[in-house]
This record gives structure tokens, C-alpha cells and sequence, in this order.
């Protein structure tokens, strides 16, 4: 074994080199093993792009990844649409669903929160926890009174029924984040303000909800994509082709009643729906990280 000597002390000159290889092996096999993961991630999607340039034919008789006659025409029926309804049509009732869902969740989800964050009234606790324990309810549970409730209201096959809750604060879990994001923050900047003469309205719209913005964009990303790919509402309320969301609109595409199944169609159309949200998700990915790496912090 080298060693080094420096003012009479001698130093091995091994202990650092093996260090630093150990290093260096232990960085290799975590890069192979979060490349393998990666791609076992993403080939579903990978086999998703390329199935939308297979011929109708090749679905169930060439299961590889590669068409073997690759073509675009899967393409243009999906732009053509379905039913009589063109696929922009489709894209446009989802984006306004998605849309009123997030103004309208985060706006009620805020005010609920500062309610039971910083009001105190009587029943306080008692609200809260039963608020909480809707997110043990079933959503099935509640279905047939909602539907009810909208059908004698003649709102069925409108958008009504799927934006007006959204607007009440019927989502716990959203009010729980924001609930916890708010109370961690102190309170003194609150009662500075009260003692100006703010009240709680002035306090929620110029201080709280400022402070809260990384909060309100997670529940505002997770809000548009869980909108998005909602299937089983519009499905229930929604009876015209022309009022369908992309979900709806893309089952058309596989349904036998309607002439038999188009499967290059289908993965085509699945995939174009899938854009916009791959698109959103890339762009408002750092807030979300930002908005739940925050959740960790005290005020």
C-alpha cells in the first residue's frame, strides 16, 4: 500500500480512490436501472404513437410495435370525426368542462379553506370532520340523488351538472390541501390587517391568497387532467353526440352499434386526446413539484 507522507504523518492514498469508484458504481447502476424503468414507462406510449399508423387490419394480427403498411389515413377520420360531430367539436366541450372545473374548484376549494382555517365558529370541528369523511363516500353512492335532483331541474344533457358542484366545494381533498397549506402560514400578517380594518374577504383576496398560489396550482393541474379524462359523469348527463367530451367521443369510435369497431381509429383518437394533456402537464410540471415540495415547509 502507497501512503503519503506530509509533516511526518503518513496518509494512505487508497481509502479515496476506492471511495470514489464505489461512487462511480453505485451512479452506473442506478442510471441502468432508471433507464430500464423509464423505458418500461414509457412504451406504452411509444406503442400508442406507432399503432395510430397501422391499418385498421393489422390490429390483432401484427402485435409488434412497428405497421408493416404504415399510413396517415387513421389521421384524417379522425379529424373527419364521428356520428356527425367533427373531432374539434369533441376537443372544444372537454376544454370548456376542464376550464369551468378549474376556476370553478379552485375558487370555492380557497374560500372553503380560509373558512376552516382561520373562521371560528361553532361546529368548526365537527363541519371539518364531516367534510373529511366525504372522502370515504363512494361516488356511486351519491349518483342516483344527483341525478334525480338535475333530471326534475331539466338539466340533463347540459354542461350544468358537471360544472355547477364544482363551484360548491364538493371536493375534500382539494380543501384539505389548501386547509393544510393555510394553516401553516402565521397569523400575523392577518391580524395586522384587522386591525387596519380588513375583513375577511379583504384578507383572503390581498393576503392569503397570494401566499397560497404553489397550492392553488396543484389543485389546479390535477383539477384539468382528472376533468379531462372524466368518463363516467358526462356519461351520465350527457345524452347529444354533439355535447360529448373527448372520453365520450372516443368510445364512438369502438362501438359496434354505431357500424363496428375501428380500432386505427380509436388509438389515433386516443392519442390526439392525449396531447393536451402531456402538453399541459410538461408545462405546469414545476409548479406542481414547487407546490408539494412546499407542503414540507413551516411558516
Amino acid at each position: 500500500m502507497t501512503s503519503t507522507t506530509i509533516g511526518g504523518d503518513a496518509r494512505p492514498a487508497v481509502a479515496p480512490r476506492r471511495r470514489i469508484k464505489r461512487k462511480t458504481v453505485q451512479t452506473v447502476v442506478w442510471f441502468i436501472g432508471l433507464s430500464i424503468l423509464t423505458v418500461i414507462v414509457l412504451y406504452p406510449l411509444l406503442w400508442l404513437f406507432l399503432a395510430t399508423f397501422k391499418p385498421n387490419a393489422e390490429f390483432g394480427t401484427n402485435p409488434g410495435l412497428f405497421p408493416n403498411q404504415p399510413t396517415v389515413d387513421n389521421y384524417g377520420k379522425v379529424m373527419e370525426g364521428i356520428a356527425g360531430v367533427p373531432m374539434w367539436r369533441f376537443f372544444l366541450n372537454s376544454f370548456i368542462l376542464a376550464v369551468s372545473a378549474v376556476v370553478g374548484t379552485v375558487l370555492s376549494s380557497a374560500l372553503a379553506a380560509y373558512a376552516f382555517a382561520r373562521v371560528q365558529f361553532k361546529g368548526l370541528g365537527i363541519f371539518f370532520a364531516a367534510m373529511i369523511g366525504t372522502l370515504l363516500l363512494p361516488f356511486h353512492v351519491v349518483i342516483i340523488p344527483q341525478y334525480i335532483i338535475f333530471n326534475k331541474l331539466g338539466w340533463v344533457d347540459t354542461f350544468i351538472p358537471l360544472i355547477l358542484p364544482k363551484f360548491l366545494a364538493t371536493s375534500a381533498f382539494f380543501v384539505f390541501l389548501i386547509v393544510q397549506f393555510i394553516r401553516q402560514m402565521p397569523r400575523d400578517m392577518d391580524e395586522a390587517a384587522r386591525i387596519d380594518g380588513a375583513g375577511h374577504l379583504r384578507i383572503f383576496w390581498s393576503i392569503i391568497l397570494p401566499l397560497i398560489k404553489p397550492a392553488l396550482i396543484t389543485c389546479a393541474i390535477f383539477a384539468f387532467i382528472w376533468e379531462w379524462n372524466d368518463f363516467l359523469s358526462p356519461l351520465l348527463y350527457l345524452t347529444s353526440p354533439e355535447n360529448y367530451p373527448l372520453p365520450i367521443g372516443l368510445r364512438l369510435y369502438n362501438d359496434a352499434s354505431s357500424g363496428g369497431a375501428d380500432y386505427g381509429a380509436t388509438v389515433t383518437a386516443s392519442f390526439v386526446a392525449l396531447i393536451p394533456i402531456l402538453l399541459f402537464f410538461i408545462v405546469f410540471q414545476r409548479f406542481l413539484v414547487d407546490g408539494v415540495a412546499t407542503q414540507g415547509l413551516k411558516g
